[in-house]
């Protein structure tokens, strides 16, 4: 008999509470000129996060790493990476990469990579979810991802999501 998977189901006063932890958070390192939404499920925290932070400057990129939407999807080799260009120039900036959640951390830190290659000057990294069950990296997620709202094990529904 299978085990039985473990799920977190977020409602939007959960995800209100990580925005303004994640907030107070960055404020406190100081504000970013730029975030970058990692598209799909990133784009809602990173918009989120820019009111939060009161910043206009709001850019986009598309980097997926699991096939689909299904509860234990699987995941591609490495992250693939499409319209690198939507980032735009990043020269001199201080960037915050945000994401909905990480598994194996690769897709933030391959988002980091292309911010660094269109000029960052300095890259944090802000996840909503760390699924701790995935994690599979010798350093723990809180050395390898700046600011972290909640660690969970198992997959995660989060509420823009579809049933």
């Amino acid at each position: 008999m299978a085990a039985e998977r473990t799920v977190t189901t977020l409602g939007w006063p959960d995800i209100t509470g990580i925005t303004d932890e994640v907030a107070a958070r960055v404020r406190q390192d100081g504000l970013p000129d730029v975030v970058v939404g990692v598209v799909r499920g990133g784009l809602i925290p990173a918009v989120l996060l820019a009111h939060a932070l009161h910043l206009r400057g709001l850019r986009t990129v598309e980097v997926v790493h699991t096939a689909s939407d299904e509860i234990d999807a699987a995941k591609t080799a490495a992250p693939a990476v499409f319209n690198p260009s939507s980032l735009g120039d990043l020269t001199g900036l201080d960037v915050l990469v945000v994401d909905d959640i990480a598994g194996s951390g690769d897709t933030a830190e391959r988002t980091a990579e292309l911010a660094r290659a269109a000029g960052a000057a300095k890259v944090r990294t802000a996840i909503w979810v760390v699924n701790a069950e995935n994690w599979r990296r010798a350093q723990p997620p809180e050395q390898a991802v700046t600011y972290i709202g909640q660690r969970v094990e198992g997959w995660v529904i989060f509420p823009w999501e579809c049933p």
